[in-house]
């Protein structure tokens, strides 16, 4: 991102000359990031060195005539890391966790000689750190920038920090320390339409019940939920979490968190339980993608909630994303991962007599650009798939059923605002039509179809602020899941989980919010 805002600069010539010499190829090695890490090269591009890390933001400059300083975002941690290279060495330094949610950075060499460093917040707020002492870095003051900025660049030479706003144009900033701070907005950046924020409908604003801990990264980290019922006792049931910076999340009703498994990044989780696995066994199976090794990871629960890994099972998918599950006709469990080229597939999950797990591709679906949530009706043999940009699509799966054309129930348009997102169905009985229930990521509002055709439109709602309680409203909300379950109290008639995308009361780190289907039903008037 970072170079794609230098190049913009550049076009407009407001990158002035001493930048262009900062990043000139003085050294006999160069610094490149790639998916994998931070590669120090020679002036052949031989690898000398290297640090292992996925990162997407970073700046660079040189130290004297044979070295390099870089800082960089670690994407899993969220966390800049100082690094400096040696002649043949690279050393990295962990830096001080901001308090916030970091979009991009870049450096300064100010007129004295020093190195600082600029960390711009996703929402506006902003630092400026001194890069000195045995500390690594520490806070010069705060900003007030553009939120969501998507790069940055520092002009040395002329002491001036710009940042991209994205359908706006470039801010201009002084990284003078002193005095008071000054900004401008250089109107010569090509503007393009803001995209309109989405139309909230007439929907009703629910109140949330609870709310979960947050995760232990800031940005977008917290994902997709799934529930997982407590046979014995409903109301020690668990909600699964997944922190896609880290990894999967176990939380009681209470949102108290109860377990951690640092399994990498895994965007979704969904999971069945009471599957016979063997001649009269029976086990409750979570399923997740992870996206660095494009593969299913297979999760066991017991009595009490407790879950372990049991398998990385591999797939050809090349950027897993999306996932749910579903029990097959035969009572076998199927996943249906997807991938950001638009496939979609159907794969078995299977124990061998040996006890080993696993997988088998039985059929793929094609879709035009990026799904993500998905959720199985297993009583008609249907697959909802959400197309992130266009809309709602159903699939039929039965075990007869071939792999026809998808029928797209529900465009994007009207009261469906893109992103679609989570998906879920709630369904009180076996033999009820059920409602279908989706995040319409667009306008920070959850719809609830009727599940069977021609799914119908029964209404929206929005979850906002509950002041007694001291929770805020979700918004952005990826994935969700509801169970009918009833889980006692307020909870009689089930349980709907969301994701929410902005923590407040106070600011920090994404979590999930609980609400009482109830509460939907009343708001909905739903039989």
């Amino acid at each position: 991102m970072r170079q794609h805002t230098l190049a913009l600069l550049m076009a407009l010539g407001l990158l002035g000359p001493a930048h262009a010499t900062q990043t000139a190829d003085l050294n006999p090695t160069q610094l490149q990031l790639d998916k994998k890490g931070l590669q120090l090269l020679d002036r052949q591009g031989r690898e000398l060195a290297r640090y292992a890390v996925r990162a997407k933001r970073w700046d660079q400059r040189a130290e004297g005539t044979q070295g390099h300083v870089a800082v960089l975002l670690d994407a899993d941690r969220g966390r800049p890391v100082l690094l400096r290279s040696e002649g043949q060495v690279l050393r990295a330094q962990d830096l001080p966790e901001p308090g916030f949610a970091v979009e991009a950075l870049c450096l300064h060499r100010d007129p004295q000689g020093l190195l600082q460093l600029f960390l711009l917040g996703e929402e506006g707020l902003s630092e400026q750190w001194l890069i000195a002492g045995p500390e690594g870095a520490r806070p010069l003051r705060r900003l007030a920038t553009a939120p969501g900025a998507k790069g940055c660049v520092v002009d040395d030479k002329l002491e001036l920090l710009r940042i991209e706003e994205p359908g706006l144009g470039l801010w201009e900033h002084s990284t003078r320390v002193e005095g008071k701070p000054q900004r401008q907005l250089l109107r010569a950046a090509s503007r393009s339409a803001k995209a309109p924020v989405g139309k909230t409908w007439d929907w009703p604003v629910l109140q949330p019940s609870g709310q979960t801990a947050p995760v232990a990264r800031f940005g977008d980290a917290a994902d997709d939920p799934a529930i997982w019922v407590n046979p014995s006792d409903a109301r020690l049931s668990r909600i699964l979490g997944t922190n896609k910076k880290q990894g999967l999340l176990l939380y009681n009703l209470q949102g108290e968190e109860k377990q951690l498994l640092e399994v990498g990044r895994i965007n979704n989780v969904d999971l069945r339980q009471g599957l016979q696995v063997a001649p009269g066994q029976s086990m409750d199976l979570a399923v997740a993608t992870q996206r660095d090794e494009n593969a299913l990871v297979l999760f066991a629960i017991d009595g009490q909630g407790h879950v372990s890994e049991l398998a990385r099972l591999p797939t050809d998918l090349k950027d897993i994303y999306g996932l749910c599950v579903g029990r097959s006709a035969e009572g076998e469990l199927d996943a249906y991962p997807n991938d950001k080229d638009g496939r979609v597939q159907q794969i078995r999950i299977t124990r061998s007599a040996d006890g080993r797990w696993q997988s088998r591709l039985l059929r793929q679906f094609q879709l035009a650009s990026q799904p993500e949530g998905c959720v199985v009706d297993e009583a008609n043999g249907r697959l909802f798939v959400g197309e992130e940009k266009r809309g709602i699509w159903q699939f039929d799966i039965g075990s007869s059923a071939a792999a026809g054309k998808p029928q797209l129930i529900m465009p994007v348009g009207g009261a469906l605002v893109a992103d679609v997102e989570g998906l879920a169905i709630y369904r009180a009985r076996p033999e009820d039509a059920g409602y279908l229930l989706v995040s319409s990521q667009g306008n920070h509002s959850y719809l609830v179809l009727d599940a069977q055709p021609p799914y119908a439109l029964r209404g929206g709602f929005r979850i906002g602020i509950n002041a007694e309680l001291g929770i805020d409203g979700a918004s952005e909300t990826d994935g969700l899941e509801v169970s009918a379950t009833n889980f006692g109290g307020v909870y009689g008639q089930g349980l709907i989980v969301v994701q929410d995308g902005h923590k407040r009361l106070p600011d920090g780190p994404q979590n999930f919010k609980l609400l009482p289907w109830s509460e939907v039903a009343r708001a909905l008037k739903l039989p």
